[in-house]
């Protein structure tokens, strides 16, 4: 059974900022990346459809779930998908595939497809005993809280150094509608702040924009040409890493540090990424190029400096683009009382922009191990169109922008 109802969308348009962490996304407006990020261009949002259905099967991965059911009497069922969040902000929300029994009545409320008539967009999921949960629900409290963690973790390794080992996260970044259908992205720990779909005043300053990044000639031409949705240009739509910039904090990944000996081993959540630094070593004649290039690392007064060369060409942060000569310096500090990592880096590509590329992020004590999902683009991106020539680049949106 599906039920159709006409609601205009309260959905603007402006830009996130590009290069702030997720605590200073509070007050950033539903934008035009979040829109490119959920690939709300293939949902119409002025709709909504409520079906009633058995559900057959879920697909729990990444970038985005999918639960299947069938709607309709014995003699005239109907295939139908509709699209959840991605599978580790799922997981990191209480949710999990269990919650959905192949045989067990569903009904799910939505944003309808404008390109298929059995597809939607999930708002609210109404399971088999009666529990009501929104996009955006938490269904569990974090098992680790920082305030434990912090009481029994030893601040050091044996060694000296600040104990970084284990498995950290940034901080989820949901709507103020739980729904998903309007409002601002907000801290999870703030959401309770705000009433349901409510827009806060952005931050002091403003900063709405993508990074003020000063392009080559070739960098800006590169940008141009991007799509976010083609999976020949955007390693996400073909469920590979992006860069070692973007994946650390982008879609809410629960990542993995590991420190032994002579190395220190990050591993991303969202494909399972890993990247190992060297330790008090130097960079070898020959480095075969690759995604996570090669990494040196000491530390400075308890901050971690990691020094990486050796990339392959490809993308540093849709849609800027970077070329083998790209050079990145983190940092990595410990705060050991609030059990919080914040990283700072610097970027430079001579070849596709002036200047620096500059930015930060912030992880915390992970709520759920890590544990890569499986990765798999399911969302139907032929219909999303080309931007026109001239037109300003379009890409993805930054590390910290609303989960999936």
């Amino acid at each position: 059974m599906a039920r159709h109802s006409t609601r205009r969308s309260t959905r603007n348009i402006p830009r996130v900022p590009l290069s702030l962490a997720p605590s200073l996304l509070l007050g950033a407006a539903l934008t035009g990346g979040a829109s490119a990020h959920h690939g709300f261009g293939n949902f119409d949002t002025n709709q909504e459809i409520t079906l009633k259905g058995t559900v057959t099967k879920i697909d729990f991965v990444n970038p985005h779930a999918y639960v299947y059911f069938s709607v309709g009497t014995d003699g005239a069922k109907a295939p139908y998908r509709c699209e959840m969040r991605a599978a580790t902000v799922l997981r990191r929300s209480g949710w999990s595939a269990e919650m959905f029994k192949p045989g067990d009545p569903i009904t799910i409320t939505g944003a309808p497809d404008r390109f298929d008539a059995h597809s939607c967009y999930v708002n609210t999921i109404v399971f088999a005993d009666g529990t009501t949960a929104d996009r955006y629900a938490q269904l569990s409290k974090p098992a680790t809280p920082a305030t434990t963690a912090a009481s029994t973790r030893p601040a050091r390794l044996a060694s000296g150094e600040p104990n970084i080992s284990g498995d950290w996260a940034p901080e989820q970044v949901v709507m103020t509608d739980p729904r998903g259908k309007s409002g601002a992205l907000v801290p999870v720990s703030q959401v309770g702040n705000y009433k349901p779909g409510e827009r806060p005043a952005p931050p002091p300053g403003g900063g709405f924009g993508r990074p003020r990044v000063d392009y080559t000639p070739a960098g800006k031409e590169a940008a141009d040409k991007f799509r976010n949705f083609s999976p020949e240009d955007n390693p996400r739509m073909r469920c590979e890493t992006t860069s070692i910039l973007f994946d650390w904090t982008f879609d809410g990944p629960v990542d993995r540090i590991t420190q032994s000996g002579d190395t220190i081993t990050l591993q991303y959540g969202q494909y399972g990424f890993t990247r190992t630094i060297h330790m008090n070593a130097q960079h070898p004649a020959k480095i075969e190029p690759s995604r996570a290039g090669h990494s040196t690392g000491r530390w400075e007064n308890d901050v971690l400096v990691v020094d990486t060369i050796g990339f392959a060409p490809g993308v540093l942060n849709p849609p800027t683009m970077n070329s083998a000569q790209l050079h990145v310096i983190e940092r990595f500090e410990l705060d050991a009382a609030a059990m919080k990592i914040k990283r700072s880096y610097t970027a430079t590509d001579p070849v596709i922009f002036n200047g620096e590329y500059t930015g930060s992020d912030t992880i915390g004590v992970a709520d759920v191990p890590y544990a890569p999902d499986k990765c798999e683009e399911l969302t139907d991106h032929s219909h999303t169109p080309a931007p026109p020539p001239g037109a300003p680049p379009r890409g993805g949106p930054p590390p910290g922008a609303p989960p999936r």
